[in-house]
């Protein structure tokens, strides 16, 4: 079955760019209808998508994000990037990279079902 897997720097110190590397296996990221993506839960706080791309390529990001967000893939890896500029401690959280039938939408909450384990990422000021 098609997993997922999180990995990159646990600690980031503010005003940096945080890097995180989603890892696909099971499936291939341009095969089906599927948009891969990236969300985040913040400390005693809900979910919060922060980017995805499509099967064909097609980037979908975060309105509130837009500016400091970009989402990458490499095929050849099966592989989803997320890159955060300017990161500050509110950018801490659990981290996780999911898949989803739907592509995301303005106000409307995205949640992948499908997701890894996520990975814990610390803001040093």
């Amino acid at each position: 079955q098609v997993q997922l897997r999180e990995s990159g720097p646990g600690l980031v110190k503010a005003s940096q760019t945080l890097s995180l590397t989603c890892t696909v296996s099971g499936g291939s990221i341009t095969t089906g209808v599927y948009y891969w993506g990236w969300i985040r839960q913040p400390p005693g706080k809900g979910f919060q998508w922060l980017g995805a791309i499509s099967y064909s390529g097609r980037t979908f990001l975060r309105q509130s994000f837009e500016s400091r967000t970009s989402i990458s893939r490499d095929t050849s890896k099966n592989q989803i990037t997320l890159q955060l500029s300017s990161v500050t401690p509110e950018d801490a959280g659990v981290y996780y990279c999911g898949r989803h039938p739907s592509a995301p939408r303005y106000g409307v909450t995205w949640l992948p079902l499908l997701r890894g384990k996520g990975t814990l990422v610390t803001v040093s000021s």
